[in-house]
């Protein structure tokens, strides 16, 4: 994912906009000459704008998410549930006569219910040297992309985002706006060839699908494959794995433990066609990572309606990229996962709070005296 500078820029008028809307610098133009723009959700009548090269592949998910922004904040203030529709902010520069053109957009939704952890799905800009005259640095646009999704979010305990490892310019953007690497990970396409004959899970495991009632076994699998650090960031919980997979998976489960061993899931559609999944091995298992893991791979692509799947690997992981180059899957890219967590400043009363607690253990080291009996009878020289 883009990411961002660390200084709004001082002669250009870079003034993301507020929850109620955009706002400007007193004495600066809307656009061209002063290279103001501003930064706002994305509306409807945005959507015309956005016909370059670099952002049409996202006309699909940009359009649900101007359908559903309403329904998706009325549903989220009564209960929480999986997000419908993306957050989406678009970038706008506005010429000497008023006439907007888009600099940018960034895409992010929850990834869970609870809504302290966020992913930054889509940051695009036009492709390079696309620009309207008189654009700012591309860097000062995704920086202020990024930094008004992050102000818009409220309750966001952590950020997700990636960034191509040959881009450096982004990965130091997302760098000093806090984001701190979590692994690189290489991107592989897989299209499936005519199954070989034979194919069946091993003996003692079972096959099965990803339901409500397989659910926690998976839960389970991604707390084991998980890093800890990542896991804590993620903050996921059953309800949000069957969330982000729609449903859509396969586990391969040990009946004698109760225990699912290996699994893949649905993660996202690319843009660009298929389906970007995540396949998981427990660490005591990785002798699955063979022919059962091709069972799990190829049972989710018959059900995919284009049997066209992206797979990630740590670059580390040496066994899994061989295994993957043998299955004729096609390295492309690598990309680099990075996360931010959102420190806020306690209130005034946690010291309160902790004061209290100090006193309440400083009395139980106070002296304390003798009760004195009180009498079960009459007292004696009272008639």
């Amino acid at each position: 994912m883009p990411g961002l500078a660390s200084q709004a820029p001082t002669s250009a008028a870079l003034v993301p906009s507020s929850p109620d809307g955009p706002q400007q610098r007193d004495g600066e133009a809307p656009g061209g000459e002063a290279g103001g723009f501003s930064v706002e959700p994305l509306q409807g009548w945005h959507l015309p704008l956005l016909d370059d090269p670099g952002l049409l592949p996202l006309q699909p998910l940009l359009r649900r998410a101007v359908l559903l922004a309403m329904p998706e904040r009325l549903i989220t203030a009564v209960a929480q549930r999986r997000p419908l529709a993306p957050q989406v902010l678009v970038a706008l520069q506005r010429d000497a006569a008023g006439r907007p053109s888009v600099l940018g957009l960034i895409a992010s939704r929850r990834l869970n219910r609870s809504g302290s952890c966020w992913q930054v799905e889509h940051l695009r800009l036009p492709l390079a040297g696309c620009e309207p005259p008189g654009s700012p640095e591309r860097s000062t646009v995704m920086a202020a992309l990024l930094r008004e999704a992050i102000e818009r979010v409220r309750g966001a305990a952590s950020w997700i985002a990636t960034a191509s490892s040959l881009d450096a310019a982004r990965l130091a953007c997302l760098r000093e706006l806090g984001f701190q690497p979590q692994r690189t990970d290489r991107l592989w396409r897989w299209v499936p060839a005519p199954a070989a004959a034979g194919l069946l899970p091993p003996a003692d495991l079972q096959l099965l699908p990803l339901s409500r009632a397989t659910a926690p076994l998976l839960w389970h699998l991604e707390q084991a494959c998980c890093p800890a650090q990542l896991r804590q960031l993620l903050d996921r919980r059953i309800e949000d794995l069957l969330d982000q997979s729609h449903g859509r998976g396969w586990l391969l489960c040990d009946p004698s433990r109760n225990q699912a061993v290996a699994g893949v899931r649905w993660l996202a559609d690319r843009p660009g066609g298929g389906q970007l999944v995540e396949l998981s091995v427990h660490p005591g298992h990785r002798h699955l990572i063979g022919s059962a893991a091709e069972l799990l791979l190829r049972r989710f692509a018959a059900a995919a309606p284009r049997p066209e799947l992206w797979l990630t690997s740590e670059v580390a992981d040496a066994e899994r990229q061989a295994w993957l180059a043998s299955l004729g899957a096609e390295a492309e890219a690598e990309q680099v996962l990075m996360a931010r967590s959102v420190w806020r400043r306690q209130g005034a009363r946690a010291p309160v709070g902790a004061a209290r607690r100090l006193e309440a253990v400083l009395e139980q080291l106070q002296p304390r005296r003798q009760p004195i009996p009180t009498p079960a009878g009459p007292i004696a020289g009272r008639s």
